[in-house]
């Protein structure tokens, strides 16, 4: 079987072509996305050089699951940003925290403290990393404090929360970022580079489906007032931007059906699942589905001329990648490192994220409109959802 001709060399030609669409990733080669080489690239010196060796300060707000096993291992691989603060209501968290990561005192915060964390100049960034209605207060504090800003997926509850998130970054002057990890991860880079230039042909259907069994372990996320709902704005929502991102569009309407409810008590507040298809301009489509109830993980595209996928498309690690050419020669990267050292080179050199806050919020525009869809079974609209997408696949 013929492989797919994209190699190491290829990606880092890839990522220095799209370095203005997708800002880090040149800065990043030494991060060796798809080598292990310990020597340092020339483009990694220059930048370097040109950030004097500083590191930006981040600060984690919120000490879950997510926090412990994925952003603070990431940001000890960091070339431009380091673990420099915690923002926890647990003092059993805040001491463990502190002794693993060397964190001093006055580094430390709760959220009745968090807005003391202005008088901080050890730290650049704040991370949110709450339960998904906590991220716009958190953003904005934040922002009103004077720090620049990640912000985890989905950016909020409501589309009007997103704007007020905006406006506050805005009028702050500080940057704003949403924690979509997989625009700096090589797989999806190359789904991006197939699908946005066409390489095997127009795009005609997109296959995107992600979902996960969920426990009692955080309770929070089956609770619609914290989560704002199941498993759409928490794993459907990769589905929805591997969607988009592979076809280089925003859809035009959607349409949605929910699952039927098997466990009448543990989905009493958000739904089990959802089958939603998005329908673009050019008369393409894309079939996805979400669940809190079944396991699949997969984004495929079929075009005129062949086809790619990936399966698992959206995990933290272990991503494969086929098309009808051949497997994807394309190692795992740290995602949530590249991800974060995207985001410090955009503060360090001024540059604009490729993950905004406007992309956050034409997502939870779009989860509105699948939810309105699914609850009324008529077609809905996206006319009205913020037209921004990711350029990097039509750069490469």
């Amino acid at each position: 079987m013929q492989r797919l001709p994209f190699s190491r060399r290829d990606f880092v030609r890839h990522v220095s072509f799209a370095s203005l669409a997708l800002p880090g990733l040149v800065t990043l080669a030494g991060v060796q996305a798809c080598g292990n080489s310990e020597q340092k690239t020339s483009e990694e010196k220059e930048a370097t050089e040109a950030t004097g060796n500083r590191k930006l300060g981040i600060a984690l707000v919120g000490l879950g699951k997510y926090s412990e096993e994925q952003l603070a291992p990431a940001l000890e691989e960091t070339q431009f940003c380091r673990l420099a603060g915690i923002v926890t209501g647990t003092p059993e968290k805040a001491e463990k925290w502190k002794k693993k990561y060397n964190i001093p005192d006055k580094n430390v915060y709760d959220y009745k403290t968090f807005d003391q964390i202005v008088d901080n100049p050890d730290i650049d960034i704040v991370y949110v990393v709450l339960p998904n209605a906590l991220h716009a207060e958190y953003t904005i504090r934040a922002a009103q404090a004077g720090k620049h800003v990640i912000c985890e997926k989905p950016m909020a509850t409501s589309a009007e929360d997103c704007q007020k998130m905006i406006d506050a970054c805005k009028k702050a002057g500080k940057k704003l970022s949403i924690g979509y990890r997989l625009h700096f991860e090589p797989h999806n880079l190359e789904m991006m580079r197939l699908g946005q230039q066409e390489v095997m042909g127009k795009v005609n259907k997109i296959i995107a489906h992600n979902g996960q069994v969920q426990s009692n372990e955080t309770p929070w996320r089956l609770g619609k007032s914290l989560s704002g709902g199941g498993p759409l704005p928490d794993v459907g929502i990769y589905a929805l931007q591997g969607a988009i991102y592979t076809k280089g569009a925003i859809p035009i309407s959607v349409t949605a059906k929910f699952h039927p409810i098997t466990d009448k008590e543990k989905f009493k507040e958000v739904e089990e699942g959802v089958d939603f298809q998005l329908q673009f301009a050019d008369g393409s489509l894309a079939d996805c589905k979400t669940s809190y109830n079944d396991k699949y993980n997969q984004l495929r595209a079929e075009a005129a001329k062949g086809w790619f996928q990936l399966e698992p498309a959206y995990a933290y690690d272990g991503l494969k990648g086929e098309t009808s050419q051949g497997k994807m020669d394309i190692k795992n990267v740290n995602q949530q490192a590249r991800q974060m050292d995207a985001f410090a080179d955009c503060v360090l050199n001024n540059k604009e994220t490729t993950v905004s806050g406007e992309m956050g919020m034409r997502d939870v525009q779009l989860i509105e409109a699948i939810y309105k869809a699914a609850k009324t079974g008529q077609k809905v609209s996206t006319k009205d959802v913020i037209q921004v997408l990711d350029p990097v696949g039509k750069q490469a």
